[in-house]
C-alpha cells in the first residue's frame, strides 16, 4: 500500500514539475511586436525612421531588462506602400508569427488594408499614419500615434485666419493621404467662421509638375493664401512650382511633409512656407516647462548618435506606438489581447514625442490640435511660431 501511494505521489509530483517547467517555458517566451513598414518604395522617408527606431528601442528595453521580465521580439515585414503585400504581412503576422501586438502602418492605404483582419482576428493594432478615418469611426482594435489630418486642417486654418487671411486656394494629392486631407480641410473650412475654400485642385502621386494648378489657384479671383495637403515627392515638386511661377502668397504645408528631408528636397523654395508639426524639429525652442521637452530631446539625440542621421516626426511616431504598448503590456500585467486593448484605451496622461496622449473608449488617438507646433521656414531651417 505504501508503495502505491509513493508511486502515485511520484506521479503527481512530475506532472506538477512538468507544469512549473511549462509555465516557466511560457514565462520566458518573448513578447512578440509585429510591424509592417514602408520601409523602401516612395513611402521609405516614413518606413525607414519608424524601423529605424523600433529597432534601437526594442534593443535598448531588452538590454534594461525587457517588459514583465521578458524580452521583445520585433518581426517585421517591408510593405514598400503597398496596400496588397500590407495585408498580406498583416495575416502573416497574425496567423503564422503569432504576435501580441502591431505596430505599424506607415500609410493609411496600408494601414486600412489591415484593419478587417485585425479587428476580426482581435489584435491590438497602433497604427502610424496619419488620416482620421484609421480611428474615427472608433474601431475596437486599432488605435494610432499620429494627430489625425482633421486637426492638421483645423491649426493650419486657424492660423491663417490669426493672420487674416480667409480666402484659402487648397491643391492636395490624391493618394489615401491626400485625399483625406482635402475632405478633412474642406470640412474643417466649412465649420469654421470666416473661412473659405475659393479654389480646389489635385494632383497624381506620378506627377512631376503642378504649375497648371497653381496658375489657375493664383488666377481665382480673392484668394489669399494655398496650402498643398499630400506626402512623398508631390509636394516638393508643388513648393519648387510655387517658387518658380512667382507666387507671392502665404504659404502653407500639411504634417505630411514635417522633416528635414522634405528641406532638402524643396531646397530654398521652401522658405517662407509653414506648417503644422511636432515639436521634435524645435526642442531647443520649447520652454523647460514643457513636459514634452525632455521625452524630445533624448528621442533626438538618441536616434540621431544611433543611425548618424537626422531624425524625423516620422520615426517619432513608431517610439510613441512602440511606449504605449509596453505602457499597455505592463498595465495589464500580461500579452493577453484583450487585457493589452483595453489597457491601451485607459492610457492618460502619456507624455510622447508627438504629444501627450489621453485615450478613451471614444478616443483610439488621444491627441487634440494643439499638439500641433506651428513651424516656418526660416534660413533653411525650422522656426517655431506657435
Amino acid at each position: 500500500m505504501f508503495k502505491k501511494i509513493t508511486r502515485r505521489a511520484s506521479k503527481f509530483a512530475a506532472i506538477a514539475a512538468a507544469g512549473l517547467l511549462a509555465m516557466n517555458v511560457q514565462a520566458a517566451e518573448p513578447i512578440r511586436i509585429g510591424s509592417f513598414l514602408a520601409v523602401t518604395g516612395p513611402a521609405s522617408f516614413l518606413g525607414d525612421p519608424e524601423l529605424k527606431t523600433l529597432e534601437m528601442y526594442v534593443e535598448k528595453i531588452n538590454e534594461e531588462g525587457g517588459v514583465l521580465g521578458r524580452q521583445l521580439e520585433l518581426i517585421h515585414y517591408d510593405d514598400a506602400g503597398n496596400a496588397s503585400k500590407a495585408l498580406n504581412f498583416a495575416s502573416r503576422l497574425i496567423r503564422s508569427d503569432r504576435v501580441d501586438i502591431i505596430v505599424g502602418g506607415s500609410t493609411t492605404g496600408a494601414t486600412m488594408a489591415a484593419v478587417p483582419l485585425v479587428e476580426q482576428a482581435g489584435v491590438p493594432f497602433i497604427s502610424l499614419a496619419g488620416a482620421i478615418v484609421i480611428t474615427d469611426p472608433v474601431k475596437k482594435w486599432v488605435f494610432k500615434t499620429p494627430q489625425t489630418d482633421r486637426m492638421a486642417a483645423e491649426r493650419v486654418l486657424n492660423d491663417m485666419k490669426s493672420r487674416g487671411l480667409t480666402k484659402v486656394g487648397l491643391i492636395s494629392g490624391t493618394g489615401g493621404f491626400g485625399s483625406s486631407g482635402r475632405e478633412q480641410t474642406l470640412a474643417a473650412a466649412k465649420a469654421m467662421d470666416g473661412i473659405e475654400i475659393v479654389a480646389d485642385e489635385t494632383y497624381g502621386g506620378s506627377d512631376t509638375d503642378m504649375t497648371a494648378q497653381l496658375t489657375n489657384i493664383r488666377g481665382t479671383e480673392g484668394v489669399q493664401t494655398i496650402l498643398n495637403f499630400g506626402f512623398g515627392q508631390g509636394p516638393a515638386i508643388v513648393t519648387r512650382n510655387y517658387a518658380q511661377l512667382g507666387i507671392e502668397l502665404p504659404f502653407y504645408q500639411s504634417h505630411g511633409v514635417a522633416s528635414d528631408g522634405f528641406l532638402e528636397l524643396a531646397g530654398s523654395s521652401a522658405e517662407g512656407l509653414r506648417l503644422p508639426a511636432s515639436p521634435l524639429l524645435v526642442p531647443e525652442s520649447l520652454p523647460e516647462s514643457d513636459p514634452q521637452k525632455p521625452v524630445v530631446e533624448a528621442y533626438k539625440a538618441e536616434y540621431e548618435a544611433r543611425w548618424n542621421s537626422k531624425v524625423s516626426t516620422f520615426g517619432a511616431y513608431a517610439y510613441d506606438g512602440l511606449m504605449l504598448a509596453v505602457e499597455a503590456i505592463e498595465k495589464a500585467g500580461s500579452t493577453d489581447k484583450a487585457a493589452v486593448r483595453d489597457a491601451l484605451e485607459s492610457i492618460q496622461n502619456h507624455v510622447g514625442v508627438t504629444g501627450t496622449f489621453n485615450m478613451s473608449p471614444e478616443d483610439h488617438n488621444g491627441l487634440s490640435a494643439d499638439s500641433f507646433r506651428i513651424l516656418e521656414v526660416k534660413d533653411g531651417g525650422w522656426k517655431l511660431i506657435n
